[in-house]
């Protein structure tokens, strides 16, 4: 195969006949291709310098656009404070936040052709910092701090900083943004009893655990425009136990979509699992069957 302007080989075994194809998604918004780079914290999200600049992260993700890829997605920027995963980390809270990130999104726009999405993490009982909050107050293994339980109004308003922080992406010039579901992150905490020991309506049976990602999608999809990508990383093997059941992985997968969601982003493992998940002697697409088996299940969205 030979390397095509935008780098990638120009002929495709037929195994992937689509993959190099457009693909129009609901609401509209066009990708040139299937191939989407999942997201990687690069440690260039906090940017240099005394006004914090994010030259480097906007280099880095333009050369990748013109590598060829049909989407990207950035390293886990936090919706508040609290969600941070350490100290400092990054955020999407404010207008000045928004106006920094305008240099990453014309840096990518200015190559044309692959678009961007900003993942919005809450990092829950994982964070780094003392203010870290989750459905319970149950430290992580791979923790440093007990986490605060959430109060109820508490999680409500967390849903309106993931609202707050898509709009803001969207006025940054992004084109979509992933919601992080998986993991053992703070949705993923939510949605199992090993993490959430709740009695109220955000605890007890999965239709109370799952209404924190629901919701928020939904939030989401309701402060942005219909064409703006809205990406939902589903973790569909925890690899931890009283973790999610398959039942209820599909469950959530249906009810994100009708919640409003683009695209299901495929996540496999929390990061306290004993399962290598992202280690090199993991073999290339090791979990593609988890996610070949999801599409089984009458979703209409990729």
């Amino acid at each position: 195969p030979t390397l095509g302007r935008v780098g990638f080989a120009s002929t495709m075994p037929s195994a992937y006949p689509r993959l190099l194809q457009p693909i129009t998604l609901r609401g509209g918004a066009v990708l040139r291709n299937r191939a989407l780079m999942g997201s990687m914290h690069t440690g260039l999200e906090e940017g240099e310098g005394w006004g914090h600049s994010l030259e480097k992260m906007g280099a880095f993700f333009a050369e990748r656009a013109r590598g060829g890829v049909g989407l990207m997605v950035t390293g886990g920027i936090a919706p508040n404070a609290a969600g941070r995963v350490a100290p400092f980390a990054a955020t999407m809270a404010s207008s000045s936040d928004a106006r920094r990130h305008r240099t990453v999104t014309e840096m990518v726009h200015e190559v044309g052709g692959a678009k961007i999405a900003m993942q919005l993490l809450h990092a829950g009982r994982y964070a780094y910092q003392p203010s870290a909050v989750a459905p319970s107050a149950k430290k992580a293994p791979i923790g440093w701090f007990t986490p605060h339980a959430l109060s109820s109004a508490q999680v409500e308003a967390t849903i309106g900083d993931f609202a707050a922080a898509a709009a803001l992406a969207q006025e940054a010039g992004y084109d979509g943004v992933e919601v992080m579901g998986s993991e053992g992150y703070l949705i993923n905490q939510f949605l199992v009893t090993r993490t959430n020991h709740r009695s109220d309506a955000w605890g007890g049976s999965f239709a109370n655990r799952m209404r924190l990602p629901v919701e928020i999608v939904r939030a989401v999809r309701g402060a942005v425009s219909a064409d703006f990508i809205l990406i939902f990383r589903l973790s569909m093997l925890d690899l931890v136990r009283d973790g999610s059941s398959w039942e209820e992985v599909v469950e959530l997968a249906q009810a994100v979509e009708e919640a409003g969601a683009t695209i299901i982003n495929t996540g496999i493992g929390w990061h306290e699992a004993r399962v290598p998940t992202i280690a090199t002697s993991v073999p290339r697409g090791g979990f593609a069957w988890v996610t070949q088996k999801l599409k089984g299940h009458g979703l209409s969205i990729p």
